[in-house]
């Protein structure tokens, strides 16, 4: 379980390095256990997967499984624990990102409206453009008949 503490996850610029994944421990109820069995021998209700053959395992071999199958289960604690972290902090970056993808989202939607109003506004003053255009067309018309 040192091992995995002292661990360091190094990945890509936007992915979180993950260092000391490990916050929680059962050492001490661990030791604590250890203690127990070994001063008073095996406690009163065991698991029903401990293997028992009558009386010909003895409560040392027992004591020796249950101190195994305690590390086994620490190990898996750990890994389940460091996994745990790592999606902790796969999924705080996504949090970010998607905040950043929402602001910006924002942003371009502002952008959007805006030019949205200018080009309505161009398109009112091309029409207009068109109308006097027209307008300064049929007078040229006018003019060139009474020029003629």
């Amino acid at each position: 379980s040192s091992e995995v503490r002292n661990l360091e996850v190094r990945s890509a610029g936007d992915v979180a390095v993950l260092k000391d994944c490990i916050d929680f421990s059962l050492a001490k109820p661990r030791s604590k256990m250890e203690e127990k069995l070994e001063r008073g021998g095996l406690p009163d209700c065991l698991d029903d997967d401990i293997p028992s053959i009558g009386h010909e395992i003895r409560a040392e071999a027992q004591i020796r499984f249950l101190k195994a199958k305690l590390h086994v289960m620490q190990e898996e604690l750990d890994s389940v624990m460091c996994e745990y972290r790592k999606k902790a902090d796969e999924n705080q970056n996504l949090k970010s990102q998607l905040k950043g993808t929402k602001e910006e989202n924002s942003s371009l939607q502002q952008t959007i409206g805006t030019q949205r109003s200018q080009t309505e506004k161009y398109k009112m003053l091309l029409q207009e453009a068109n109308k006097k255009s027209k307008g300064l067309q049929q007078e040229v018309i006018v003019l060139q008949k009474v020029l003629q």
